[in-house]
């Protein structure tokens, strides 16, 4: 039997296809992409704000909202405007340490943003359940720390699959047929056999994740029985309102996520590809603001007071 050559290149730029289609097809998604953009960037800057500048936006609910606000406006920003410009401009070439970043920032902060969420729902466990103790148990300290670790975590988790991905030898073509560089994309073009430690990496962080999503599964079961021995309707009412959202942010984040980098060679169907990345890269920074601040009413007040303290320095 004749041994299969295997053909080693040296890749120095990928070219993303972004979403399939004609140029005015491109240009329609960048628009849309666009609009989407500025709607998750301002939604997200007037979180970070108003719980910058408001005192009564202060508890560790707010602060753990800010810290998130502002992970969704670094993690959206990294890969929309790259592809917004590839559309506009018809040039959609990435450089090789370009596409590393890019696969090391997406994770980094999507597994900070995952580790954030997982503080939220210990900070809503602690709120509802032990709520003569919660004071001590969410002091700053411990808020800073948990926020610390969520960071720490997010680099570590980055480092190990830019590691895992780059340390293979690409023989494909350099079309990535994605909108960013994003790990299952890319090892799609590397040498057979060559993608086992990133596959491992990839199947271990998708267990730990799943682990951590049946914590706070569990720790959402002792919210809810607890919420339901409260007598009063309008007190349940209010703190289902606070927990459901968060699990809805969650359950979108985390298994759009594992769909993408589990199920893995979508070439039959890049549209489908591009949509599920979509359900995890740009949805979630977009729908944040909405799921936490319009349905919350101190947020609501405090923009409140921002709009008319704005209106009487103009007046003044």
């Amino acid at each position: 039997m004749p041994e299969k050559l295997t053909i080693t290149t040296n890749i120095t730029e990928f070219v993303l296809m972004g979403f399939p289609g004609n140029q005015v097809l491109q240009r329609l998604c960048a628009s849309v992409f666009f609009l989407v953009y500025l709607a998750a960037l301002m939604g997200n800057l007037l979180i970070v704000t108003l719980t910058s500048i408001d005192q009564q936006l202060q508890s560790p609910m707010y602060f753990f909202l800010k810290n998130l606000s502002f992970i969704d406006i670094c993690f959206i920003s990294i890969t929309v405007p790259k592809s917004i410009m590839n559309s506009l401009t018809n040039s959609h070439s990435i450089s090789f340490v370009g596409c590393a970043s890019q696969v090391f920032l997406v994770i980094f902060l999507a597994g900070t943003e995952y580790a954030l969420l997982l503080v939220m729902s210990y900070d809503r466990y602690a709120a509802i359940c032990h709520p003569l103790h919660y004071e001590a148990i969410m002091n700053r300290g411990a808020c800073v720390q948990m926020v610390t670790v969520a960071w720490l975590s997010g680099c570590v988790y980055g480092s190990l699959h830019v590691a895992g991905t780059f340390s293979v030898h690409f023989c494909g073509p350099n079309i990535v047929h994605q909108f960013f560089c994003d790990v299952p994309s890319l090892l799609i073009l590397a040498c057979a056999g060559d993608q086992t430690l990133e596959y491992a990496i990839i199947i271990a962080s998708c267990c730990f994740g799943f682990i951590c999503f049946i914590l706070m599964v569990v720790s959402y079961v002792h919210i809810f029985f607890t919420v339901l021995k409260i007598p009063s309707a309008k007190s349940r009412f209010k703190s289902f309102s606070t927990c459901l959202p968060h699990l809805t942010v969650v359950t979108m984040f985390l298994f759009s996520g594992i769909i993408t980098y589990l199920v893995k060679n979508f070439r039959s169907s890049s549209s489908l590809k591009v949509l599920i990345s979509v359900l995890y890269t740009v949805l979630p920074p977009t729908m944040n603001p909405l799921i936490y601040s319009l349905r919350n009413r101190d947020m609501q007040m405090a923009l409140g007071k921002m709009i008319s303290g704005g209106m009487s320095r103009m007046h003044f």
